[in-house]
């Protein structure tokens, strides 16, 4: 047998599954060289949630990152993650964008394009394989791996034939969530290879410890090509350990041929390239099989994290992993990959954190119920489909046959804007980011969201760091009750918002951080600090008065408003929608809970609101 390839992904997924995808490509250049000697079957380096992260986080082109890598790697294919008819954004677009988006990948530097579908709907994959094809790329068509009454390995199978059938050069099985079994893993590759006569590559998350035995018995079954991660970023929700798989297989007809000594190079380098990364660490070097029940994916597990983190509910995790299985079977058993993991994780925390299950429904499960991200793998759930859409009509075809050419269109909004082709593609990704991001650009003030320095860490590992989240302030002789209900993201000008109640009324501080800070706590004592340089301030956002009746409406979570749908004395019929927010990057109506006139709002686009608040107000009839 010819020996087995690895694909290192160290580049892409190993950081997004551990460190939120916040590395920066400053700190993957200076390494290049001594990964393009390895050898690797290819380096995953680009697509999956690194294009988002780029603009929204770190204030980096994706375009150039993917050139400058390019240039960097003159010898080793370069591998990316597209989500079909969703590219890398978070809907379906038009086959023109498809079209567009593929090729000027390929000419930036992509060589292997891994496309999957969230929901296995192959037609969702079609266009962007055809397009792949045509700019003389390998396509590699990806099975969403995934455990449900309904998927099995002749499903798995079917797709495989369907995939070869469509033209692809390999299939992958993506393991997303780390489900696959070892037993399990030989079957199903031993068929596809049977059933396609294609090279299967597989991948593998570690969270619930068993990639490494997954790809050893992948290899027996007839892998041609595994996933591994080099080992400072491996394990944990990332993946198998690259240096051991290449250990364990040396000597052995599937030898891969890579130099240990090397690799561990690499490793040594990266491993001082994460501790600059320490503030988007998850708590993630432990096995967790909690994962073979809620069946999230590595890379959704650290984002959920985050996302808990910022709503001041991290310690309603557990809660979150048990009720994503449940919507998950509502919504009739989609594999959780992005986005349907984003739109199953973010139903199952409003269902957790707004003491209802479906008490608020995200846009996204609305759209996913009305058949626009293609056919439900399962049954979905009768009585959930009619209280988040009612009677309206479910679309059988394929969603983007819906769609409209819109690359004309993304150039004319885009205008002023936009330099060139691979512009007008990073805005259809992310229109409202993308805008912000080109302005700042243009400007000259691209700022990336601050990296703590380490004493930080140091400070933060002393319990007396922690402030609590509910207290008591006593000033001039006044008692103020106050809990934090959550944190919002630094601005560029180092500005957090902390949502807080006081006496019960919501409010916004925005704290802004100091340029200097010492830290320097005693024994048993708080950190003490001094500070010079630039003056603190913290300021209270617009008031908004507190809910008092069902005519006042209000968020379930904090988030940013999206769009305001009425205007003051317009009638409204109670569940009409009345505003639009963006919470956990998922876009959730909000409707009336009456019918009457509008007679007040208290909001705007762009706005960042709290729980508690009214934010329209409306005068019952």
């Amino acid at each position: 047998m010819a020996k087995v390839h690895i694909s290192d992904l160290v580049l892409r997924d190993g950081h997004q599954s551990l460190i939120a995808t916040r590395m920066r490509t400053e700190d993957m250049l200076p390494i290049c060289g001594k990964l393009d000697r390895v050898g690797f079957w290819s380096l995953e380096a680009w697509g999956g949630a690194t294009f988002d992260a780029c603009v929204r986080f770190l204030k980096e082109d994706p375009w150039e990152r993917l050139k400058k890598l390019r240039r960097a790697l003159p010898n080793t294919q370069i591998n990316m993650l597209l989500r079909g008819q969703n590219l890398l954004g978070y809907r379906h677009y038009a086959d023109d964008v498809v079209r567009a988006f593929v090729q000027k990948a390929a000419d930036n530097g992509v060589d292997v394009f891994r496309v999957f579908d969230a929901m296995n709907d192959t037609r969702n994959m079609r266009v962007s394989i055809e397009a792949v094809i045509k700019s003389g790329k390998h396509a590699q068509g990806a099975i969403s791996y995934t455990v449900s009454p309904v998927h099995d390995v002749a499903y798995f199978v079917a797709m495989a034939r369907t995939l070869a059938e469509m033209g692809v050069a390999s299939i992958a099985i993506k393991d997303m969530a780390g489900l696959l079994t070892p037993y399990a893993a030989f079957d199903l590759v031993k068929a596809v290879k049977a059933a396609t006569g294609l090279p299967v590559n597989t991948h593998s998350h570690a969270t619930a410890g068993l990639s490494t035995m997954v790809h050893l018995k992948a290899v027996e079954g007839g892998a041609d090509i595994i996933d591994c991660c080099n080992s400072a970023f491996s394990e944990g929700a990332a993946h198998a350990t690259t240096e051991s798989m290449v250990a364990a297989l040396q000597g052995t007809e599937y030898d891969t041929g890579l130099d240990l000594g090397l690799i561990q190079e690499i490793a040594a380098y990266f491993r001082e390239v994460r501790k600059k990364y320490w503030q988007f660490e998850m708590d993630s070097h432990y096995v967790d099989t909690r994962i073979l029940i809620s069946q999230v994916p590595g890379g959704m597990i650290s984002n959920l994290s985050n996302q808990l983190k910022e709503q001041g509910a991290l310690n309603r995790m557990d809660d979150v992993m048990l009720e994503i299985p449940r919507v998950r079977e509502d919504l009739g058993y989609p594999p959780l990959v992005t986005p349907t993991s984003q739109i199953v994780g973010t139903q199952a925390v409003l269902n957790v954190l707004t003491g209802g299950r479906y008490k608020s429904v995200t846009n996204e499960v609305k759209n996913y119920l009305l058949g626009r991200y293609g056919a439900a793998p399962g049954r979905v759930n009768e009585e959930v489909k009619k209280m988040a859409v009612g009677n309206q009509e479910v679309i059988t075809c394929r969603p983007a046959d819906l769609i409209s050419d819109e690359l004309d269109r993304l150039r004319t909004e885009a205008e002023g804007l936009t330099h060139c082709d691979e512009d007008v593609l990073t805005y259809a990704m992310f229109p409202d980011l993308a805008r912000t991001f080109l302005q700042e650009r243009a400007a000259g003030t691209l700022t990336p969201e601050p990296l703590l320095p380490p004493e930080a860490r140091e400070a933060a590992a002393c319990p007396a760091f922690f402030a609590p989240s509910e207290f008591n302030v006593t000033l001039h002789g006044e008692t103020y009750h106050i809990r934090i209900s959550g944190t919002g993201h630094a601005t560029a000008e180092n500005i957090r918002p902390f949502f807080v109640h006081v006496d019960g009324v919501s409010e916004e501080v925005r704290v802004e951080t100091l340029d200097e800070m010492e830290v320097t706590p005693g024994a048993g004592a708080a950190p003490r600090t001094s500070v010079s340089g630039k003056k603190a301030v913290a300021g209270s956002a617009k008031a908004r008065p507190r809910p008092t009746h069902a005519g006042h409406v209000t968020t379930a979570m904090p988030g940013t408003i999206v769009d305001v749908l009425v205007k003051v004395g317009q009638k409204v019929n109670a569940g009409d929608g009345v505003l639009v927010i963006e919470a956990m990057k998922m876009e959730n109506e909000i409707q009336s809970a009456v019918t009457g006139t509008v007679v007040g709002i208290h909001v705007a686009k762009g706005d960042a609101v709290t729980p508690d608040q009214v934010l329209v107000e409306i005068q019952p009839d």
